[in-house]
């Protein structure tokens, strides 16, 4: 178990009401979840495991909160309601029993959609394509979003005419080494 000084700091900064508060559920988190990380997120104190937020406190000027990052939030900003004493608090092992259920749930994440498949190539776009060999390389290099972005905007053109400049506009920003909406990378 690994103490965030930054945490020590919120802790006596806070209200003297809130300090038993804050510390005491600070021991039941590493109870609860030995592998928990500290960390200052949005000004406050958060208990994460494995880079996910599992726990978070705060402290106000008259009462304290208790973020259980899975659960409904109660009356004020965290799960447990507005905290004035530490008789307000669940007892320590339904505590304990909801931040763990808190890991479980963030492991139980939803999985990685499958990557969308690679739009058809025009073929107007692929006859270009072959007769500029640097743009080909660029282009067969770039990240499959990237290869997206300009077949999709070749093919959308609904004139044959926007459809070439389109094509002569991508093969010199392949060619330069650009991505499609080089314009924006830099705002």
């Amino acid at each position: 178990m690994t103490h965030d000084p930054r945490i020590d700091d919120y802790i006596a900064k806070a209200a003297p009401f809130a300090q038993p508060i804050l510390t005491h559920v600070r021991v039941l988190v590493h109870q609860a979840l030995p592998e928990a990380e500290e960390a200052i997120k949005w000004g406050m104190p958060h208990f994460m495991v494995g880079g996910k937020n599992v726990v978070g406190l705060a402290a106000f000027k008259a009462h304290a909160s208790v973020v259980i990052h899975h659960e409904e939030r109660g009356e004020g900003m965290g799960s447990l309601g507005k905290l004035a004493n530490l008789a307000d608090l669940p007892g320590d092992g339904e505590l304990i029993a909801r931040f763990q259920a808190g890991h479980t749930a963030i492991g139980t994440a939803k999985p990685k959609r499958a990557p969308k498949p690679e739009p058809s190539m025009p073929p107007a776009l692929a006859a270009a394509l072959d007769a500029a060999p640097e743009a080909k390389r660029v282009f067969d290099a770039f990240a499959p979003s990237h290869r997206r972005e300009y077949v999709e905007w070749v093919a959308e053109a609904k004139r044959d005419e926007t459809r070439d400049k389109r094509i002569a506009q991508a093969i010199e920003w392949l060619a330069e080494g650009k991505k499609r909406h080089w314009k924006y990378e830099d705002c």
